[in-house]
C-alpha cells in the first residue's frame, strides 16, 4: 500500500520554502502530526525558525483533552516552542484581531471525519472569516476524508438552521477534504481571503481511511478510530436525544442504547435496506460518565463490514425511527442547550432541517424520508464539482 503524503507531508518537503519570511500562527491539535507522529506545531517551527508565532486549538482543545459540547479549553502557553496558545473554543470561537496581530499567515492543519456537524470545519470557517477581516492570509495543510471522497449523503442544510454545527448548506456526509471544504466556503459563502491549499499527494476520492496507509491518531476524545468515523455521520444523531451515543465507554457511536431500550424489538422494525453493509449486534453498556452514568443500557453494537454498501444517516435515521415506534415517550429529544444555541432543538440542528424530526415523529417511513433527500444529494454532488482538487 503507497501511503498517502498529507499536505504537512508535502509542506515538510517543499512547500515550506514558499513561507520561509512569513510570520505563521497554526491551528491543530493532537491528530495533526506528520508519518513519523511528529507534531505539525514541531514540524512547521523546525522548517521556518522563528515564524512560527502563535498556536490555536478547536474544540476539544490544542492538546484534545476536553469533553463533549460546549466543554471550554482556556488560552495557554507552549513553552517548549515558547508561543501563545490560544483558543477557538471559548468565550470566542473565532481569532479576535489582537490574536492575529504578529502574522502574516494563518495554517490551518486538522483531521476532519467528513460530517457536517463536526465543529472543525465551523473552525476554519470562521478563521477565514477573521483573516478577511484582518487582511490575512490562509494556508490548509490538507488531509483525507476518511469517508472517503465519492459518497455524499443526506439533507442539505436548511436556511434557518445555521449554527457552529450547520456551517453552510452541506448534506450530513459532503465527500470534502479540508481543503477543499475551504474553497468551498470562499466560493459560495463570498469569504474574500488569499487561500491557499498544500495538496495531498497520492489521495484519491475512492480511498477510505483505510486505503490511506496513514495511522490513526484520534481528532476528538470519542472518535478513537476509523470505525468511529464511519458510524458518525448518522450516530451523531443521538446526541440530540437522551439515548446514550456510547460516550463514557470505550467505543462511543458505534455502541449506544439507553436503559428503555429494547434491542430485539428494534431488529424488528428496522428496514433490511438501512443496514447494508453493516451487522447490527445486542449489546449491554455501563457508561462511567454523561448519559445515563452508572445505569445498565441495553442497545447494540454497529458493525460495519463493507464501506461501500453502508450509509451511515439513512441506517441511524431508521434506528431513530424503530426507536421512536418501540419506545414511545421514553425516548425524548435533548433540550438546549447545544453548542451554543440555546433556543432551537439539539436534534433540529443535527438534522439541519426540522422537517425530518417533525416526519419522524408523525410516523413517516425513512425510507421515504431518505427519497426525500435525493434531490438535494444531486444538487450537492453538482455544486461541490467545481472545488473539488482531487
Amino acid at each position: 500500500m503507497t501511503q498517502v503524503a498529507t499536505g504537512l507531508e508535502v509542506f515538510k518537503a517543499s512547500a515550506w520554502k514558499a513561507y520561509r519570511k512569513a510570520r505563521v500562527g497554526l491551528l491543530c491539535n493532537p491528530a495533526s502530526v506528520d508519518s513519523g507522529f511528529r507534531p505539525a506545531a514541531r514540524v512547521v517551527a523546525q522548517a521556518l525558525g522563528g515564524g512560527l508565532r502563535a498556536l490555536f486549538g478547536p474544540q476539544h482543545g490544542y492538546g484534545g483533552e476536553d469533553q463533549d459540547n460546549m466543554v471550554e479549553t482556556e488560552h495557554g502557553y507552549d513553552a517548549s516552542l515558547r508561543v501563545p496558545v490560544f483558543s477557538l473554543y471559548a468565550e470566542n470561537r473565532e481569532p479576535l484581531p489582537e490574536m492575529l496581530e504578529t502574522m502574516d499567515v494563518l495554517m490551518v492543519d486538522l483531521q476532519d471525519v467528513g460530517t457536517r456537524v463536526y465543529t472543525f470545519a465551523s473552525t476554519m470557517l470562521h478563521c477565514m472569516q477573521a483573516a478577511s477581516r484582518s487582511g490575512r492570509a490562509v494556508v490548509v495543510l490538507d488531509r483525507p476524508n476518511p469517508l472517503g471522497g465519492l459518497r455524499v449523503e443526506g439533507n442539505r442544510l436548511a436556511p434557518d438552521m445555521h449554527s457552529f454545527v450547520g456551517p453552510a448548506p452541506l448534506p450530513m456526509r459532503h465527500g470534502l477534504t479540508m481543503g477543499e471544504l475551504a474553497v468551498f466556503f470562499q466560493k459560495t459563502l463570498d469569504v474574500d481571503v488569499d487561500l491557499e491549499v498544500v495538496r495531498m499527494e497520492g489521495w484519491r476520492r475512492h480511498m477510505f481511511w483505510r486505503d490511506t496507509g496513514l495511522p490513526w491518531v484520534m481528532p476528538s476524545p470519542n472518535m478513537p478510530s476509523p470505525e468511529t468515523a464511519a458510524v458518525y455521520p448518522g450516530q451523531v444523531l443521538w446526541e440530540g436525544t437522551n439515548v446514550s451515543e456510547g460516550r463514557g465507554t470505550c467505543r462511543p457511536f458505534e455502541l449506544f442504547g439507553a436503559p428503555f431500550f429494547h434491542p430485539g424489538r428494534v431488529l424488528e422494525r428496522m428496514p433490511p435496506e438501512a443496514m447494508e453493509g453493516a451487522v447490527l449486534r445486542p449489546a449491554s453498556f455501563r457508561p462511567t460518565f454523561h448519559k445515563w452514568a452508572d445505569d445498565l443500557c441495553r442497545g447494540l453494537f454497529i458493525h460495519v463490514l463493507d464501506e461501500e454498501a453502508y450509509r451511515p444517516y439513512f441506517a441511524s435515521v431508521a434506528l431513530l425511527s424503530a426507536l421512536l415506534a418501540d419506545a414511545g415517550e421514553g425516548l425524548a429529544w435533548k433540550e438546549p442547550p447545544y453548542e451554543y444555541e440555546y433556543e432551537r432543538l439539539p436534534i433540529d440542528l443535527i438534522f439541519g432541517d426540522s422537517r425530518i424530526r417533525k416526519s419522524l415523529e408523525r410516523g413517516v417511513d425513512p425510507r421515504e424520508i431518505r427519497e426525500g433527500w435525493r434531490g438535494d444529494e444531486d444538487a450537492f454532488q453538482a455544486l461541490r464539482d467545481p472545488f473539488l482538487l482531487y
